[in-house]
């Protein structure tokens, strides 16, 4: 009974997407120039997702293959598919509206910064409920068909990796795309030719926008939505043992996500600008929903008599988001202290931007992880007095509590590429400058969003990660882990190197993307007769096309990687070894992650406080040193450090899977 209520606010939630998306196409979208721009953009978008998706579609279909060996093969491959086009389904209908919102948002941008706001926001609603409703439908529905025992662990845990393998496509082509096609923007545009952000002469300008969409807005979500869905998935693995004595911890995890919508939903009242002051009227609605959810909680906590002591876990979760934001904001906010200390820097040269920024990025990682560590202790305390068994229970419960603001933050996160991409069609389209202004004010803003968001991704997968790794030691019947055994350690040292390898991959197809774009904005700069006076127009297509491909191919081998990594280290080592990778991969990913995303955020929010007039402003030295330190922190922030979430998950949920295969290594 319990779960029927579950699907009818998933219900809801999908609901309220598609009422949001509704309102956005309704809205005008503006000029005859207006229109231009984000049709561009919108086709190229919409062809890289959809080539993407071919390439999703055929490793689905061997994985489902590969997994009819397994017993009950062809249920796993139900579950898994259902994953794979729910969370490609979020990440499409979240993208096809937010690059309708674009075109809206610069042209009611007219009326002033309260309306565009508005419009940004509610574009972004969009995305945020659509990844709650599909994931919380998906999930219970699946469990109303499989009765939740250790039998059918492997076929609930297939839905998760299905959620797992479209998210780490997305993070991955996306971040490959948008970060290739903006640094090739930036270094011939800004550095060499002193051209304005979007300016129209520029053939990068559509691809860097498209690289927004496909990277901020449909890789975002399906790597948040992907963190929602197997934290819940590990939470209810945890919970199988206490099954039959205890059904109600069963229930709680879904609950707790039901309540995070309801919170959602409530808080959104409380994103309104006053005054047009805008700037941290955002954060006021993470704020309400966080307090909104806590009284739920508790509420749903006493009803279900589990435990007050539960309460506790959940708090651990809800306050973590808190302080993500918050410390995030605090490095990596528009005047934060570090900001500007990477703008100072930046008057000595690009390299001691690029040192100053880095050295931001690395002192980062000090708070984010404190935080995550005391949530696991008060969570798994909390819960350890029910019983020792019941600890872990407690870390997937604080999880799934942090998580269950998903729509929030998703909410939130889809409104920056809506702004950047509001910016991007202003300027193409020559709005006035009062307009301009206006979106400019908003980009800034989203920049910031954008930034914080990635921190809660980064916990969030921290925390979900930990609460697979109980999943995954529970599947392969392991209850001690002996750091000592070899086995052991050299599982460790391979799991501690797996992000390392894995971000090299990413960062030099960024590097060769943006290479390859470089040599083709020179040349039709130099072929073009008349575009740099503005008399001729750029061939914007063909730089889109080469993104596109270039992401599509580089890909292929990182994806190989994550999935083959776990299977090899199983069959060859044995479980034993497998959970030493899972130790030693986790927290690596987390911090290194941290640590790119903050170093980059810094260095891209340094250039942004140049750009405003200080140190030299536009054009000056300092400017173009600032210019450096972000296209060296693009690539960190915006492609390896969160395609680090996905990875992380993706390899504990195919662990989990396989684990029943690895009880004997071959050597």
């Amino acid at each position: 009974m319990l779960f029927a209520y579950a699907l009818v606010i998933g219900v809801v939630s999908l609901a309220m997407s598609l009422i949001a998306a509704a309102i956005t196409v309704r809205k005008p979208e503006g000029n005859k120039d207006m229109k231009r721009v984000a049709e561009a953009i919108r086709e190229g978008s919409r062809a890289y997702l959809h080539r993407q998706g071919k390439v999703i579609a055929a490793f689905a279909i061997v994985l489902a293959i590969l997994f009819l060996v397994l017993k009950d093969g062809w249920l796993i491959d139900v579950a898994f598919l259902t994953g794979a086009f729910t969370s490609y389904l979020t990440a499409y209908l979240g993208m096809s509206v937010a690059v309708r919102a674009n075109s809206r948002t610069a042209n009611i941008a007219e009326r002033g910064v309260e309306k565009a706001f508005y419009t940004a926001i509610i574009g972004g609603t969009v995305t945020g409920f659509a990844a709650v409703g599909l994931g919380l439908i998906g999930l219970v529905l699946l469990l109303n068909y499989f009765t939740l025992t250790p039998h059918t662990i492997p076929l609930i845990i297939g839905f998760g990796f299905g959620a797992s393998l479209v998210s780490l496509f997305a993070r991955v082509g996306g971040g490959i795309y948008t970060k290739s096609a903006d640094v090739g923007a930036d270094l011939v545009g800004k550095t060499e030719l002193n051209l304005p952000e979007d300016d129209p002469r520029n053939p990068a300008t559509i691809a860097d926008n498209v690289g927004d969409n496909v990277g901020d807005c449909a890789g975002m979500s399906a790597d948040v939505y992907e963190s929602y869905v197997v934290t819940l998935v590990a939470a209810l693995l945890i919970a199988v043992p206490f099954a039959i004595k205890a059904p109600n911890l069963v229930e709680y995890p879904i609950l707790l996500a039901s309540m995070g919508i309801i919170a959602s939903l409530l808080g959104l009242a409380f994103i309104k600008p006053r005054s047009n002051k805008v700037e941290r009227v955002l954060y006021s609605g993470i704020g309400s929903a966080v307090l909104i959810a806590a009284i739920l909680d508790f509420a749903i906590t006493y009803l279900l008599r589990i435990g007050m002591y539960y309460f506790l876990a959940v708090l651990s979760g809800l306050l973590l988001v808190i302080l993500l934001f918050a410390i995030t904001d605090y490095y990596t906010g528009r005047r934060a202290k570090y900001v500007i200390k990477v703008a100072s820097a930046a008057q000595g040269g690009g390299g001691t931007d690029v040192i100053m920024g880095l050295a931001a990025g690395l002192h980062s990682t000090f708070w984010p992880v404190l935080a995550v560590v005391v949530a696991i202790l008060v969570s798994f305390e909390s819960a350890r007095v029910y019983g020792t068994v019941y600890g872990v229970y407690g870390i997937g419960i604080a999880a799934v509590s942090m998580l269950s603001l998903t729509a929030t933050v998703l909410t939130i996160d889809s409104f920056g590429p809506i702004t950047d991409n509001a910016g991007g069609i202003a300027e193409m389209s020559h709005a006035k400058e009062h307009v301009r202004n206006v979106t400019d004010r908003l980009d800034a803003m989203g920049n910031t969003t954008k930034a914080t968001t990635k921190g809660f991704a980064i916990g969030g997968a921290a925390l979900s990660a930990t609460a697979l790794f109980v999943a995954f030691a529970q599947a392969a019947s392991i209850s001690t882990i002996d750091a000592l055994n070899p086995i052991v350690t050299a599982g460790i040292f391979i799991g501690a190197l797996l992000p390392f390898i894995f971000s090299s991959f990413l960062m030099e197809a960024v590097g060769k993307g943006a290479d390859a774009l470089v040599d083709e904005v020179r040349r039709q700069f130099k072929t073009i007769k008349g575009l740099m006076q503005g008399k001729a127009k750029p061939d914007y297509a063909k730089v889109v096309d080469m993104t596109t491909v270039n992401a599509l191919k580089n890909l292929v081998l990182p994806e190989l990687f994550a999935v083959l990594t776990p299977i090899l280290v199983g069959l060859l080592l044995g479980k034993e070894a497998l959970a030493g990778l899972l130790v030693g991969m986790i927290p690596a990913s987390f911090v290194l992650a941290l640590f790119m995303a903050n170093s980059g955020a810094t260095m891209d929010n340094a250039k942004k406080y140049v750009e405003a007039g200080n140190f030299g402003g536009k054009g000056s030295d300092t400017h173009k040193a600032a210019v450096v330190g972000d296209t060296v922190g693009d690539p960190l922030k915006d492609t390896a450090g969160p395609a680090l979430n996905s990875m992380i998950k993706v390899i504990s949920t195919i662990s989990i899977l396989l684990a029943g295969i690895f009880v004997y290594a071959l050597i």
